[in-house]
């Protein structure tokens, strides 16, 4: 399916916003300590635009969890005609911040398969706690996809599918691939990064710290995301 060129919403769909905390508050407690999480990214042509904002956003992954043991995490992308890249796992934002610095978008078409395969692939190898993915369309056969988003979720390894635009068929993919991997949905909105962050953080907080490392963040978090939070208790 073609990719959709509407512009972004002027603000972040605060429904999909409450049911996405709402989701990640009621997972299973993950263990303590350092915690390998996967940051997957689409690095096609259409993605240029916000690929400066996605660098960013790394940095809360790794200062939201400081005082929980921290988080290993492995960059993977995928861009141009079939190519695809996964880093080492890395523990400190700097590292991770010249890993992405390194990498431009390249025109191609989706290969989120491909993420789904090496984090099942990986977390074989040894858990992994959590994928954060960032993508704005989908141009693959949506069964391989939910197969293996369901493969994960038996391993209790979640995917969280942050959707950046409005395409319709990537927003319906992105909530399958979320909902049988055991993860979480919410859109991607350059419009509203604060609310992004506080997400985004809650995520590596999850991976790092478990359940209860995730409530004691929603506690002292922005008074927005601290609102949300406080409708589903």
């Amino acid at each position: 399916m073609p990719k959709n060129d509407k512009p972004v919403s002027t603000r972040s769909d605060k429904q999909s916003i409450d049911q996405f905390i709402h989701q990640v508050q009621k997972m299973p407690q993950s263990g303590g300590g350092q915690g390998r999480l996967i940051f997957a990214l689409d690095a096609t042509a259409s993605r240029e635009a916000t690929w400066d904002q996605a660098c960013d956003l790394q940095s809360e992954l790794f200062l939201a969890t400081r005082d929980l043991g921290g988080l290993a995490i492995q960059l993977c992308y995928y861009r141009g005609f079939r190519e695809f890249k996964s880093t080492a796992f890395v523990s400190e934002t700097g590292q991770l911040l010249n890993l992405m610095n390194g990498v431009s978008c390249l025109g191609g078409r989706t290969q989120i398969s491909r993420v789904l395969a090496h984090a099942l692939k990986e977390t074989r190898a040894q858990p992994v706690k959590a994928v954060v993915f960032i993508g704005d369309c989908c141009e693959e056969p949506v069964d391989e996809l939910c197969h293996t988003a369901g493969e994960l979720g038996m391993l209790r390894t979640p995917v969280f599918m942050f959707h950046e635009g409005s395409d319709a068929h990537a927003r319906a993919v992105f909530q399958q691939v979320s909902k049988l991997s055991g993860g979480a949905y919410a859109p991607f909105d350059r419009n509203s990064p604060q609310i992004l962050k506080d997400l985004m953080a809650a995520v590596a907080v999850y991976a790092s710290g478990g359940a209860k490392a995730l409530q004691d963040f929603s506690s002292r978090s922005s008074p927005e995301v601290k609102r949300l939070t406080q409708q589903i208790r």
